[in-house]
């Protein structure tokens, strides 16, 4: 990373996930952990999440697919039955129509989340395994390379926001190495509630400069929003815990590819010290995902011979790329990539 990249948040964003799903264990109170980037609520969204849990839990959880499940599909493995019901008789009132479940059920015996058969006109469903609550702590963490004292007050408030309402374990700020150590009155604009730690995103090294206290998930949170506040309960809490979790689980940090063009002719990956972060050569820099798209002036698609040089049929050297980080992603869940 040069000079220039190492200002590039996307790039700080990829690299520190990279260091934390090989390191956070030394930072962790679990076994196991996935780590995702990009999550959260509607009204906040982390750099980084990690979910920490443990293998036996991620290998059931690995039995119900490696895609997330939305709360229809949660819906239907938390409570289907492990004999063969009427979908009707086993599951709870969800609160909404009846047909919406239906869909659901549907959509899920297609996807292997619950097995479904009819018995003359009525709909049966039986579990693949079960739920299991394999959420140990949701660590968020936000990510502010170059830290002045600008950035830590405006910072500052929004981390307190993210502290009065509770919704992960730990919130962690992380900044980027610079040589010199950090001001203490930057360190005075954060909440105590708030971890610091000072990342080298070339070397891979953190250093802690700050601990988090742990906050309570269990407990009710307060929301602000414009200058207003709410009481946010804790089963509301836990709900918004497991949505976000099931969608680290689907996503983890390597989606970028999904929303880049890796069939252009000028996009590669380039192996840093952190792991793999895509590389544009025409523009000779790590682009960010608004910068890589169809409409970039230096978009070239694959040559079509490209395609039928050793390269698979479904695709040339952009799709082995899906393909490979995919089947990371899928190395880093127990259960999955064994």
């Amino acid at each position: 990373m040069t000079a220039g990249d190492s200002d590039h948040e996307f790039g700080f964003e990829l690299r520190f996930c990279a260091w934390a799903e090989r390191a956070w264990d030394a930072h962790a109170d679990s076994d196991d952990f996935v780590v995702a980037r990009q999550l959260g609520t509607r009204g906040r969204r982390w750099d980084t999440v990690i979910v920490e849990s443990t293998p036996e839990a991620l290998r059931e959880r690995a039995a119900l697919g490696a895609d997330t499940l939305d709360p229809d599909l949660q819906f239907l493995a938390e409570h289907a039955p492990a004999e063969w019901a009427w979908y009707r008789d086993a599951l709870p009132d969800p609160g909404y129509p009846w047909r919406y479940v239906r869909q659901a059920i549907h959509r899920g015996a297609a996807r292997g989340v619950v097995e479904k058969r009819r018995n003359g006109n009525r709909i049966q469903i039986r579990r693949v395994g079960p739920y299991p609550d394999w959420v140990e702590r949701l660590v968020a963490v936000e990510h502010k390379p170059d830290l002045d004292a600008s950035a830590a007050r405006d910072l500052a408030d929004q981390l307190e926001r993210d502290v009065a309402l509770g919704l992960a374990d730990e919130v962690w700020l992380a900044t980027e190495a610079t040589g010199a150590r950090v001001e203490p009155a930057l360190l005075e604009e954060m909440p105590v509630e708030v971890g610091i730690l000072v990342f080298d995103p070339v070397a891979g090294d953190v250093e802690v400069v700050w601990y988090p206290r742990s906050l309570d998930p269990d407990a009710p949170g307060e929301r602000v929003r414009g200058g207003e506040s709410e009481s946010v309960d804790a089963d509301r809490k836990a709900e918004l815990r497991a949505r976000i979790a099931e969608r680290a689980y689907g996503r983890g940090w390597r989606h970028y590819v999904d929303n880049v063009r890796p069939d252009c002719r000028h996009f590669h990956l380039r192996r840093a010290d952190t792991g793999y972060v895509p590389a544009c050569g025409a523009k000779g820099c790590e682009q960010s995902e608004s910068e890589c798209g169809s409409s970039c002036p230096e978009f070239e698609p694959e040559p079509p011979t490209w395609r039928q040089q050793g390269w698979p049929v479904e695709g040339g050297p952009g799709k082995t790329i899906q393909r490979v980080l995919a089947a990371r992603r899928r190395r880093e869940r127990p259960g999955l990539g064994e």
